[in-house]
């Protein structure tokens, strides 16, 4: 993977589309995820294994960059 392998620096990351009905195309995204896991969650999850930081809402990437800079799990 890699993050885990070539970034050693805190990554925060925010998922839109979470709220989409499934099956529901999002853009240009959707032509990249049909071949695979295509969810909110599924991304969710295979970014939280390579040790991303994930962001619920936009406006909490600032904080969560600082903190995790900093050491604080928060």
């Amino acid at each position: 993977d890699y993050i885990l392998d070539n970034v050693d620096k805190p990554v925060v990351a925010f998922i839109a589309g979470q709220t989409a009905p499934p099956g529901k195309r999002m853009g240009h995204a959707g032509a990249i995820v049909e071949g695979g896991s295509g969810k909110a969650s599924d991304k969710i999850d295979a970014l939280k294994v390579s040790g991303v930081y994930i962001a619920n809402h936009p406006e909490e990437i600032p904080m969560m960059l600082l903190n995790n800079i900093n050491g604080d799990q928060n």
